[in-house]
């Protein structure tokens, strides 16, 4: 039987923790939905939500939940788009969505459309240019997923987000998760578990490993128990990331293992699993955005997993001390990067090499390249660029004929 994160039916308290992640899902979800649809010439643009633990819908405090979040960023994001549009002298763009809402107590699902309805009314039907089809489901999220995989094959739906917001770890499999990524190249999922229950589950799927990563905590794999001890320690979280990469790195090409930023103890993980470089980049600028909610320890440049936990570093909390830091290890990684391509490579290449690899923002790696006296960015044209914020994909960047020595092995271990 599932295992109840809420008691909706009396009034579910809101978290701390879950309003950091609802303020993250709420951002990075809007910003989805603009950079979908920014091609001037599409008129429409078809995409599903799939929230496998939907909840209630909203807390004791009037604060809604995922789905209602969902509904209104969709509504934000339509009216943003058109009206940019209308400025630009565009046709507009309609957006439909369809949106696959499943929980395992039918007392919760009943409250949930109970709360569904009025946002409906208010947020979607004044809404000329927005659609939105719900279908609701009533069971656990690893039974439902077969039929949620046939409605969204029968939809030919291709722009996919799977928000699975499960309180311990075991509701979704890894095998789960690596078959919804592999369905197709448009997928992302945000993924909310307990790390302890993930330890425990790592413990019976790989011992040897675990205990070899909880080495750096002078803890075995029978010592998951005094972890609690741990949990509120950097060491802990550097080491919490190494296992958290690990155990979910060939579910998706880019993996972002965060915690939820809780200084009381790092107890909490949403991860953000995509199959594109760009989604992943959108996702660390939301991170920015939002400072402090959530938390990453160590490196801030290029390769943010190469760093000992036992070492003394930093806490990276995408606020801006974290990002003048994060400027100085850009300078030396870019170089050395380009470095291992020979000397040139496309800007999609680079992207693709480094967003697996770092928290930084998009800005800061920009600004990075232009000011860096051995790398040089040239346009499709062959001209070289002055500006970082008109750097573009179809961009090469290169390594200057006279570069420093130490900029380029600076970073090598």
């Amino acid at each position: 039987m599932a295992v109840k994160q809420y008691e909706w039916e009396d009034g579910a308290v809101l978290s701390d923790h879950s309003r950091k992640k609802h303020q993250i899902l709420r951002e990075y979800f809007f910003q989805y939905v603009i950079t979908r649809c920014q091609l001037p010439k599409r008129e429409r643009f078809r995409l599903a939500v799939v929230d496998g633990f939907a909840g209630g819908g909203r807390y004791k405090c009037g604060s809604p939940g995922s789905p209602i979040i969902f509904i209104e960023e969709l509504n934000r994001a339509t009216r943003a788009i058109n009206v940019h549009r209308a400025m630009q002298n565009l046709a507009p763009i309609h957006i439909e969505c369809f949106l696959i809402l499943n929980d395992f107590e039918q007392p919760v699902l009943d409250l949930l459309k109970q709360h569904v309805t009025p946002v409906l009314i208010e947020q979607v039907e004044p809404n000329d240019y927005l659609t939105v089809h719900i279908e609701y489901l009533n069971t656990t999220f690893e039974y439902a997923y077969p039929k949620i995989k046939e409605l969204l094959q029968r939809g030919k739906l291709r722009n996919v987000i799977f928000n699975l917001d499960q309180y311990g770890h075991s509701h979704v499999t890894r095998d789960t998760l690596l078959d919804i990524m592999s369905s197709n190249t448009s997928t992302e999922v945000f993924y909310t578990f307990m790390i302890s229950s993930l330890l425990t589950y790592l413990q019976k799927d790989n011992a040897k490993a675990l205990e070899s990563q909880l080495a750096y905590l002078s803890l075995s794999k029978f010592d998951l128990d005094a972890l609690s001890e741990q949990m509120n320690k950097r060491v802990w979280l550097g080491t919490a990331e190494h296992i958290v990469f690990s155990a979910f790195q060939k579910c998706a090409h880019f993996v972002s293992p965060f915690s939820i930023n809780n200084p009381g103890g790092w107890r909490y993980w949403l991860i953000h699993l995509s199959n594109s470089y760009r989604a992943r980049q959108v996702y660390n600028n939301v991170l920015h955005e939002n400072s402090q909610s959530q938390a990453h320890y160590g490196r801030s440049g290029l390769n943010m997993l190469a760093h000992d936990p036992q070492e003394e570093g930093t806490l990276y909390l995408f606020d801006t001390s974290a990002r003048e830091e994060a400027k100085g290890q850009l300078h030396d990684d870019i170089p050395r990067v380009v470095s291992e391509f020979g000397d040139a490579l496309s800007m999609g290449d680079f992207y693709s090499r480094i967003y697996n690899h770092t928290p930084a923002h998009s800005d800061d790696i920009h600004l990075a390249m232009i000011e860096n006296p051995d790398i040089e960015v040239i346009t499709k044209a062959g001209w070289p660029r002055r500006k970082a914020t008109k750097i573009d994909v179809s961009d090469t960047i290169k390594l200057k004929s006279q570069t420093s020595f130490f900029s380029i092995f600076q970073g090598k271990k």
